[in-house]
């Protein structure tokens, strides 16, 4: 994987790096306004600002997860991924969670902004399916930290073993059909766990490639967590200061 950092921003540390203990910081957002100028109902602003406060409660904080408001709106959050084991190992996967003016009435939607082929990301818009753990919606039950915790575990081979077809946004992933004959379906992802680990790890080294890592497309949105390429000097001085060392520092 290319060598990276990320841009300094307002950040929640939502995951511990591969078991470290690393401090979470929180730098509480602007006021609550919608730059578009819709009003944000008083429920919906002190929801946001608990949970998201919230967030710092380590049951909360799914590993290797960032996320933090939008500098757009703050009904906007920006977040990244990054997937340490299973099928989609290495992935770097950012994606965004807007809330609606009523939230927690209604459930916010999810968008992936890097590509990936997986069941519940519709592969045209990068929408993303919460339909298996949160339908229904239950607002006085359900909230952001069920979501992320969730969405970290669908790309796990459990939750995936778990999905049904009428959840899914992207049938291709489901049924798997094949690289050779595209109107041949075969089998469901569980008889065809050797051609989809292929197409995952295919997913994994894409979201890893400077166009997406780097966002040099501009056809995609200006996201909060940016990430800079860095030199091999640069990397030893952000390990050092992490106390990390490598084999080739020893």
């Amino acid at each position: 994987m290319p060598s990276a950092s990320l841009v300094s921003s307002p950040t929640i540390d939502l995951g511990l790096a591969k078991g470290r203990s690393v401090s979470t910081k929180i730098v509480q957002p602007a006021d609550l306004v919608h730059p578009e100028g819709s009003i944000i109902s008083p429920a919906t602003r002190a929801t946001l600002n608990f949970q998201y406060a919230s967030l710092r409660n380590i049951n909360h904080c799914p590993t290797g997860m960032y996320i933090t408001p939008s500098v757009e709106s703050t009904l906007v959050w920006d977040a990244v991924l990054f997937v340490h084991k299973g099928y989609y190992q290495d992935s770097v996967l950012k994606f965004t969670v807007t809330f609606p003016n009523d939230y927690p009435e209604r459930p916010p939607t999810v968008r992936f902004l890097t590509d990936i082929f997986h069941p519940l990301v519709d592969p045209r818009t990068g929408g993303y399916s919460l339909a298996p753990r949160f339908r229904p919606w239950r607002p006085k039950e359900h909230q952001i930290h069920h979501i992320l915790h969730f969405m970290k575990s669908t790309f796990k081979e459990p939750t995936l073993d778990k999905l049904h077809e009428e959840d899914v946004l992207n049938k291709e992933a489901f049924n798997l059909a094949t690289l050779e004959n595209s109107i041949h379906v075969a089998d469901s992802y569980r008889d065809n766990r050797t051609s989809f680990a292929t197409l995952a790890k295919q997913s994994a080294e894409l979201s890893q490639s400077p166009s997406a890592l780097y966002d040099t497309s501009g056809s995609k949105k200006n996201h909060s967590l940016r990430f800079t390429p860095l030199k091999p000097n640069e990397v030893d001085q952000v390990l050092g200061a992490l106390s990390v060392h490598t084999e080739d520092s020893k």
